[in-house]
Parts: C-alpha cells; structure tokens; sequence
C-alpha cells in the first residue's frame, strides 16, 4: 500500500510500515510544514492514503466534503515509537483490502471504518 504520512507520525511507524513492505512517503521530506489541505492534495495526487494523528483530517472529508482515497488515523494511547508501530503494522494487516475509500481510525484492540466520499 501507499501511504503518505503526517508529520506528526513517529518515525518507527513509518519504518516499521516500510519494513512490511509498504511505499511510505513522508510530509516531513516532500512538502514540509504543509497544511492539512495540501496533504490531502498531495495523497490524493499521487494514489495515496494519509496516515496521521491528526483530527482534523476528519473535519476536511466530513464536514467540507474534501474527497480522499482513504486516511488512517492513529488514536493509539502507546506512547513508544515502536510499540505504536506494532499496533500499526498489525491492524493494517487485518483491513487492508477494506481500506480503500474509508476513514479508518485505529485503536488498541480496534478499528473503526467510515466510507468517504469517492474521488
């Protein structure tokens, strides 16, 4: 999978992403301190999914309709890099193939899928 992560996602969640195989650019490296809006452009440009820490991204598909391929928001209470990266690689696993055009929010022992507007 694709995935363009925030910068607000740890660095041993986006190597432990990579280690499982997974294309992971960061914002941090391609378009730093860009706004929420120009992440999503950007994921949505280039065919991938947002992973984040950040709320808002809700606000931006939900309430102003932005549309997206899918966003992965980590509402992991683990405060170690490498055990949120655990959790991560693990439950991604599981959903893959239901992640297109969903708002997956991620939690210890659980996910929460909502449909998003197509592109």
């Amino acid at each position: 999978m694709k995935f363009l992560a925030n910068e607000n996602v740890e660095a041993p969640v986006v190597e432990a992403l990579r280690t499982a195989g997974h294309d992971v650019a960061c914002v941090g490296q391609v378009a730093p301190g860009a706004e929420d809006e120009e992440v999503l452009r950007l994921a949505n440009t280039e065919s991938r999914f947002v992973l984040t820490n950040d709320k808002d991204f809700g606000e931006l598909v939900y309430r102003e309709g932005k549309v997206s391929r899918g966003i992965v928001l980590m509402r992991l209470e683990a405060e170690d890099g490498l055990d949120k990266a655990a959790h991560v690689t693990r439950i991604l696993a599981a959903i893959e193939q239901r992640l297109p055009g969903h708002f997956a929010v991620l939690r210890e022992g659980r996910v929460r899928l909502r449909p998003l507007r197509r592109l």
